[in-house]
């Protein structure tokens, strides 16, 4: 769990840095279709986030450099990044009617995203997470509370899942409350509407949620974890040949960029098969190193073989990610989600590909230093 970020400061959960730093004029931004809403389905919550001069050793007692109570949650993270790009955002998921989650709902409720299929709890607790954020390295780890009672199917009405669709241009998943991710996804599925999952790390309900993908954005390790291919670009043709109806994989990889795997809905018969590991050595050459700026290069629409897995016809991009001074880099905090908020905003708006990761890229970084 990661931090969204509130357009005012509160008394409970004061703005934070990370997206309030983030003022791409929107003159600059693709223009905007009729079709531009978004739901989220997964996680919310709050975040404790303890700056440290360097993370601590077993049995030792350190001092925190700032204490900071922030909203938190994948989805309540990615949705305020789409909604401050323009969308309009609603989402699903669960609280307790405590301290902390009437704070997630003002903070929700504030950015514009509409709470109406927010389910709230008379007893349990709201989820919340410790996050020690390391000086030293700019890494963070988190230690995660789930909320309780957990959101189960029969927490959403028919009728209040029909509504929570009607209109969506798209739903987001971080697979979060996966029996009820399960039901939304199904529905979705059925009504034609693309579904992105955010594939962080193997989870419970995973492997009956990814199938129904549309789109889906990794963490680093994701890809060779769920396939247990030797490589990562081998990982993704893996993907695409055992998802058949996932149009692109983005794999996030910090400050050294990303990777896509764009499938092709046209067959090539008679182009040569490229393996798909020496093509990526071949664009990480022709990347661009010498701006700071985020750029993207792509190969030509062709066979890409992983060997002892497959061949799928598409293309294969390398996106860069904004080099960012040490000095000027605030956190790293919410950095995935604010991606995954970019390329939601980029499927929105028909971005191609080699503009949505640099697009994506510049949407991380703005938020990620200190101006």
């Amino acid at each position: 769990m990661i931090s969204f970020y509130a357009t005012h400061q509160s008394p409970s959960l004061p703005l934070p840095p990370h997206l309030a730093l983030y003022k791409m004029s929107h003159d600059s931004l693709p223009p905007l279709s009729e079709s531009r809403i978004v739901l989220g389905v997964g996680g919310v919550g709050v975040d404790f986030l303890a700056a440290v001069p360097s993370y601590p050793k077993p049995d030792e007692k350190i001092r925190t450099t700032s204490l900071k109570v922030e909203g938190g949650g994948n989805t309540g993270n990615a949705l305020t990044c789409t909604a401050r790009l323009g969308l309009n955002t609603r989402v699903i998921s669960k609280i307790a009617n405590d301290t902390q989650g009437r704070a997630i709902l003002e903070v929700l409720r504030d950015d514009g995203i509409d709470t109406s299929f927010l389910v709230v709890s008379e007893e349990g607790n709201s989820p919340f997470t410790y996050i020690i954020v390391d000086n030293e390295t700019k890494t963070r780890t988190c230690i995660f509370t789930p909320g309780y009672p957990l959101m189960k199917p029969d927490d959403l009405s028919q009728s209040s899942l029909s509504s929570a669709l009607d209109g969506a241009r798209i739903v987001y998943f971080d697979v979060r409350w996966p029996e009820t991710a399960l039901v939304v996804a199904q529905e979705a599925a059925r009504k034609n509407i693309p579904i992105l999952i955010d594939s962080e790390r193997k989870r419970e309900g995973l492997d009956d949620l990814i199938p129904l993908a549309d789109y889906a954005v990794c963490s680093a390790k994701f890809p060779q974890a769920w396939t247990e291919a030797a490589s990562v670009p081998s990982a993704l043709v893996s993907m695409l040949l055992k998802l058949p109806k996932l149009k692109f994989a983005i794999v996030t990889l910090g400050e050294d960029g990303c990777i896509m795997l764009e499938r092709s809905v046209d067959e090539i018969p008679d182009v040569e098969e490229m393996d798909v590991d020496s093509l990526l050595g071949s664009l990480k050459q022709r990347k661009n190193d010498s701006t700071a700026i985020p750029t993207s290069v792509s190969s030509p629409v062709t066979k890409l073989r992983a060997n002892g897995i497959g061949t799928v016809c598409g293309r294969l991009l390398v996106g860069t990610a904004e080099k960012v001074p040490p000095e000027e880099l605030l956190d790293t905090t919410g950095a995935g989600d604010s991606f995954v908020g970019a390329v939601l905003y980029a499927i929105c708006t028909n971005m191609p590909p080699e503009k949505m990761l640099p697009f994506a890229a510049q949407v991380v970084s703005r938020g990620s230093v200190l101006k």
